[in-house]
């Protein structure tokens, strides 16, 4: 007898898990949350889900009640008798915390791995981790996507010549290095130092974009200051266009004014994280056909990464 499927999705995250479960092919499953005076709330199933397999849609990023839904999810469908809880996570947030680069600091990638894993999660869904280890937290097993699934087909519409790819950071080469080695082209580098959280002290650019369509890459955007620099610095070294490609777009204070000011023709993004206002320079381009598939591949028992042999 074959085992049903039911997907359910957190508020902040309910925009995407319609579009997943319309991808894979049912309905979103019916869930409420009760909300009380003080802050404090409380999610509830409103339909039967014992024996199923339940996948909860709820990207984690701030404010925190973001996660706690997510937790209070797995552990409300644990407690109903589901027969596996798959979490898929669009964005992983506090994903920037995977190490200690200090002392007496909190990993806190780890810390929300456990805390996922208790809860009783048991499978992962997730998309571009800012750092690949994180997979290694966990002692279930994590599925891990790329958005390059997403922007390879749209890179291809645009018919860019004289292609180069950027990462606006040392962390992001391997990226870069994988889409030039895709095109057939080259990459650079935007090396940057900063003086604290969210503020570059200096930038340079490692190679030659002279004459170039660049593309720059990353995993997230936040403020938009370390994007918008690199913009300048490929501007300044005589780059003909500049777009930027960038999978989590989270956007936080004025990241809109800067990119609307920046030297970027365009930044694509994708709705892992809803956008909270629109810019003529911002594309969003859905992952929910990706999530769709891999859902319909998990429960026929076929294999995911060959959806990316990027």
């Amino acid at each position: 007898m074959s085992v049903k499927v039911k997907i359910f999705a957190g508020r902040t995250s309910r925009y995407l898990g319609e579009k997943i479960a319309q991808a894979y092919g049912t309905e979103l499953g019916k869930m409420s949350v009760v909300n009380f005076a003080d802050g404090e709330f409380q999610p509830s199933f409103d339909e039967n889900i014992r024996g199923t397999d339940v996948f909860l849609v709820q990207s984690t990023f701030a404010p925190s009640d973001n996660l706690m839904e997510l937790l209070m999810m797995i552990d409300a469908a644990r407690r109903a008798s589901a027969r596996t809880i798959v979490a898929v996570i669009p964005y992983f947030g506090f994903a920037r915390q995977d190490r200690k680069d200090k002392p007496r600091v909190s990993i806190a990638s780890k810390l929300i791995a456990n805390l996922l894993m208790a809860a009783g999660v048991t499978r992962i869904i997730t998309m571009d981790l800012h750092a690949d280890q994180i997979q290694g937290f966990f002692d279930v097993p994590v599925d891990h996507l790329y958005a390059s699934s997403v922007f390879i087909p749209y890179l291809k519409t645009l018919h860019l010549e004289n292609l180069t790819f950027a990462s606006p950071d040392t962390g992001g080469t391997r990226r870069a290095g994988s889409y030039a080695k895709f095109f057939h082209t080259n990459f650079v580098i935007c090396y940057k130092h900063r003086s604290r959280p969210n503020e570059i002290e200096r930038m340079a650019l490692v190679g030659d974009v002279k004459g170039k369509n660049v593309i720059l890459l990353d995993d997230i955007v936040d403020t938009g200051g370390t994007l918008c620099r690199a913009a300048e610095v490929l501007k300044e070294n005589g780059a003909a266009t500049i777009r930027a490609l960038i999978v989590h777009p989270l956007l936080s204070g004025n990241a809109y004014e800067y990119i609307e000011k920046s030297a970027l023709e365009e930044l694509v993004v994708t709705d892992t994280i809803p956008t909270h206002q629109e810019s003529p320079k911002v594309k969003v381009i859905t992952t929910a056909d990706l999530f769709g598939e891999v859902i319909n591949r998990l429960k026929r028992k076929e294999s995911i990464s060959s959806l990316f042999k990027f």
